[in-house]
């Protein structure tokens, strides 16, 4: 016996991989539906060797649906995502609504399964941001080796973070490049995406950081260890698919960059690709489709006590969204409703 599923932004990149990975996990479902707003009403998905045709969200009935993975903007989640939950459909949230509400647990599977069982507060689970994902899958099993007292990230993150729109303005501007009379003004981002790097993502808050920098301290915290201080720059780059963080730890006792090594090799959800040689790591183009977060670059930091440097590449529309979102999905049926 299988679940009840639905796919709330089936249209949507986000929606669309969430499709995907169900079928490629070969999840148990036994009924699917896929939701879209009125405009998108009709328009045909993939779910493995079936078409379906999207449902009209506003007036779908959540009513005897187990779960719902919700790939829509805040706005939309905040008024139909409480009436899933409300009639008994386990909501999972890939937007930043219910991320920082104590009531709402924020799931990596790798990470921090046990704390899926507080989703009956609200009948709601938390995915995090695309960022913090990649980076507490590989920062937890060092954690638990030799406790974490600091982290310094930079990211530099693809702008399928910002959707299709991002895509196609990087595409656009890319081409406009190399005819001079066409002319692609930003929209999208800040300012030209093509053949540039942007220091801003999201909005400015009043510290001077950026919401998206603010994201990765507080999600990491709530998933790993308060106790863990974190600084964040966030970067976006001129690539289509994957995230890339340099990360810099600091530990409370000493780690030796290849005891680090090991511990990553055996953590579940990542995959180790660390030889000191011309292309011995992992670039963002490599990774994706592929569901494992990529470690390279571990190294010795000797300019603070027990510091180590490393690198973590992810496709952002997998670890980052769609694949932890049906890794959530399953972790809540094996612990909890155990259908299938």
């Amino acid at each position: 016996m299988g679940y009840k599923i639905v796919i709330v932004g089936a249209t949507g990149n986000v929606g669309r991989e969430m499709l995907n990975i169900l079928a490629e996990r070969h999840f148990p479902v036994d009924e699917i539906a896929v939701l879209a707003s009125r405009r998108s009403l009709g328009t045909e998905v993939s779910f493995g060797d079936r078409t379906l045709k999207t449902k009209d969200l506003d007036t779908f009935d959540f009513t005897g649906w187990d779960m719902a993975l919700f790939a829509i903007g805040s706005d939309a989640t905040k008024i139909y995502a409480p009436k899933a939950a409300a009639v008994g459909c386990v909501v999972i949230d890939n937007s930043s609504l219910y991320r920082y509400d104590p009531d709402v647990p924020l799931i990596v599977p790798e990470v921090n399964p046990e704390a899926i069982d507080g989703y009956a507060k609200k009948n709601i689970i938390a995915n995090p941001n695309c960022s913090t994902a990649q980076m507490v899958v590989a920062l937890k099993p060092l954690h638990d080796r030799a406790r974490i007292k600091r982290v310094v990230v930079s990211t530099y993150q693809s702008v399928s973070g910002a959707g299709k729109d991002g895509m196609d303005e990087l595409w656009e501007q890319t081409k406009a490049v190399y005819n001079p009379t066409k002319d692609v003004p930003a929209k999208v981002f800040q300012k030209e995406i093509a053949f540039n790097v942007i220091p801003h993502i999201d909005v400015f808050m009043e510290d001077g950081s950026t919401k998206e920098e603010w994201k990765m301290v507080v999600e990491t915290q709530k998933i790993i260890d308060p106790s863990i201080k974190v600084t964040a720059t966030c970067v976006r780059v001129p690539v289509f698919v994957g995230h890339s963080e340099a990360i810099n730890i600091e530990f409370e006792e000493f780690l030796d960059e290849d005891e680090a090594r090991d511990i990553l090799r055996e953590a579940p959800g990542i995959m180790v690709i660390d030889k000191r040689e011309s292309g011995g790591y992992v670039t963002p183009k490599e990774c994706v489709g592929d569901f494992a977060t990529f470690i390279s670059r571990i190294r010795q930091d000797d300019t603070i006590e027990n510091g180590l440097n490393l690198w973590c590449v992810s496709d952002n529309l997998r670890k980052g969204a769609a694949l932890n979102a049906v890794q959530v999905a399953e972790t809540l049926g094996n612990r909890v409703l155990k259908k299938g």
